[in-house]
């Protein structure tokens, strides 16, 4: 099968993979642009996963004051290198965070950060609306774990619906900026601030 020109160059653009890549893909996919999509994010998930283990020592620590002065966030983004930490894809990559930030106010960055009291009293409430709705006790604990998965997509960073793309949660998003970019990057801290 013959892929064209303009497909390999419509599917780089959108993705940032390189051109071989990107028909490679295209050709395993029997030029379904949408399966060749879903490769090479599979394949950008694999690339992300073998960079988790490097050392994130470089980065930026960006500001993102909302119009009308009432919302500021600050974040700190690791990568490997100095330079990537230029790179304007980098740059942008910590502000669109940092705006999400501000827009979703995200209280960890993941579920391992919440304390374990405040897991507690969430599975708590959650049992006592169960049982006043008189549910089944097999189904009890699916459906405390379905609550608790609502509750991390509502305060955690990573696990939010992704500001620009709600299609994502910012861990794929972050997931494929790595496989991208091509290092290892890490949302170190951040603080939102409010009027």
């Amino acid at each position: 099968m013959e892929i064209s020109p303009s497909i390999i160059k419509k599917l780089r653009e959108q993705t940032g993979s390189g051109m071989m890549e990107c028909k490679k893909c295209l050709t395993q996919a029997g030029g379904d642009y949408d399966k060749a999509i879903e490769i090479l994010r599979k394949e950008g998930q694999k690339i992300a996963s073998k960079k988790s283990n490097r050392t994130a020592a470089c980065g930026l620590i960006d500001a993102y004051i909302h119009p009308g002065n009432r919302v500021g966030v600050l974040i700190n983004v690791a990568c490997e290198t100095d330079f990537v930490s230029r790179n304007e894809e980098f740059k942008e990559l910590v502000h669109d965070l940092a705006m999400h930030i501000a827009a979703f106010d995200p209280q960890y960055k993941e579920a391992a950060d919440i304390p374990k009291e405040i897991i507690a009293k969430e599975t708590e409430i959650y049992q006592e609306q169960l049982k006043k709705e008189k549910k089944p006790a097999n189904i009890v604990e699916k459906i405390i774990a379905g609550k608790l998965k609502k509750y991390y997509e509502e305060v955690c960073l990573l696990d939010q619906k992704y500001l620009k793309d709600d299609t994502k949660s910012v861990r794929a998003y972050l997931v494929e900026k790595i496989a991208k970019i091509g290092e290892n990057i890490i949302i170190r801290d951040f603080k939102r601030f409010s009027l």
